[in-house]
């Protein structure tokens, strides 16, 4: 009984890998798979075989490149877009965001919509993001038995079993359990996932060289968040999401954040806080929705000539390098990734950032740190919600050889 029980676990660890190596290659050959995974000829040759038979994979054209070579050229292995899809929903400030995407990862249906997030009712919230799935699940175009997931991303708080949302600062509604609320009414395995931790899963398979090990993913944007991976590990914490960056404290008692506190990074990081200290407000004055239009509009006067709009992002810069070098003295220096619309304002906010850091015990080897930017979070969100979902599909539908949800692969699966 135990040797079928490893021969079981052996095979699905081996499909696995050939079903993980053609989703990072795109269309590698078997002899590229074999390089990837260590696995034999014989042993790839017989797994694609199969997950080609079951509508997995799919055989993919001969480069022309390898048409020019010698001997018969490497036909290269793909991933059957048919065989399966996941959507993702993305709830932010006053915006809800819904696509469908197929196995092999390209969009095939979406719809945005504009909410009012910070005043509507719990019912209403939830009525919202369940109506804009139902009118994607009821897209004639769309075959509903192939949705094997949906993922939703919201920024905040939730809770490491990635069922629900605990906290948000984009409503004031809490403890909302969407993944539960999602499988109760469409029947389909759902989970709810940090914002900011989807970006950091968008990066890692954007760019593993450099987002591989160790990295921090940092939103600019309405708040500030953080996704962050340890030792190739996405941190989630012990009971919540983790990374709340921007709910550190940066001075005790100061400027008025959108969570209710004071002090914290966001409070002087953020969109509304950037914007509250150019308009020179008062640090008491409410958070409040600045469109991504009005922050472009600021980044500009401030290049422009120095005064406050200069002086807020410099304000931002150093609330955000004196959190990143503590940060730092914690787990060592690591790339970072600057996300959202006053990512493109970095130049603005990077000298200040830099003088912190080097202030503070992490900083010791500040000039090593490096910053790549990225001004739109949206499709880097949906990218890591899709690549969460389809891993999940990877692993534990396809590579066990379980009879998926419908499509191509649920035809012929035994």
């Amino acid at each position: 009984m135990s040797v079928g029980i490893r021969h079981d676990d052996l095979r699905r660890r081996n499909r696995a890998m050939v079903i993980s190596a053609v989703r990072r290659a795109g269309q590698p050959s078997r002899t590229e798979i074999a390089a990837t995974t260590g696995l034999s000829h014989s042993t790839i040759s017989a797994i694609s075989s199969d997950l080609i038979g079951e509508g997995v994979l799919t055989e993919g054209k001969p480069s022309e490149a390898g048409a020019l070579k010698r001997g018969r050229p490497q036909v290269g292995l793909t991933l059957n877009p048919e065989a399966a899809a996941v959507m993702t929903v993305v709830l932010s400030l006053n915006f809800l965001s819904v696509a469908v995407i197929d196995y092999a990862g390209q969009v095939i249906s979406e719809e945005q919509r504009r909410l009012d997030t910070l005043t509507m009712s719990r019912e209403a919230l939830i009525g919202e993001c369940v109506a804009i799935v139902r009118r994607r699940i009821d897209d004639p175009d769309i075959d509903v038995r192939s949705v094997a997931r949906i993922a939703l991303a919201i920024q905040g708080i939730t809770d490491t079993e990635a069922r629900a949302m605990l906290w948000s600062p984009i409503t004031p509604r809490t403890d909302i359990a969407f993944a539960d609320i999602f499988e109760a009414e469409f029947g389909i395995p759902a989970t709810m996932e940090n914002d900011c931790n989807m970006m950091a899963v968008a990066l890692r398979w954007r760019d593993p060289e450099r987002y591989r090990d160790d990295f921090i993913a940092i939103l600019l944007s309405h708040g500030i968040g953080m996704g962050l991976v340890l030792k190739g590990q996405l941190f989630t914490g012990t009971h919540s999401s983790g990374g709340e960056f921007g709910h550190m404290i940066h001075r005790p008692g100061g400027a008025l954040c959108r969570c209710g506190r004071r002090g914290c990074v966001e409070a002087y990081a953020g969109n509304y806080a950037i914007w509250r200290s150019a308009r020179q407000l008062g640090e008491d004055t409410e958070p409040v929705d600045v469109s991504d239009a009005d922050m472009r509009a600021l980044a500009a006067s401030a290049r422009e000539k120095d005064g406050p709009e200069r002086q807020a992002y410099r304000k931002a810069g150093e609330a955000l390098g004196y959190g990143l070098g503590s940060l730092f003295a914690l787990i060592d220096p690591a790339p970072v990734a600057m996300v959202g619309v006053s990512a493109a304002a970095f130049d603005l906010i990077e000298p200040a950032l830099r003088e912190a850091i080097a202030q503070t015990a992490g900083g010791q080897h500040s000039k090593s740190i490096s910053f790549d930017t990225e001004p739109n979070e949206l499709p880097l969100i949906r990218e890591g919600c899709a690549m969460r979902a389809l891993t999940f599909v990877d692993q534990e539908i396809f590579a066990p050889g379980v009879q998926a949800r419908g499509g191509a692969a649920g035809k012929n699966v035994a």
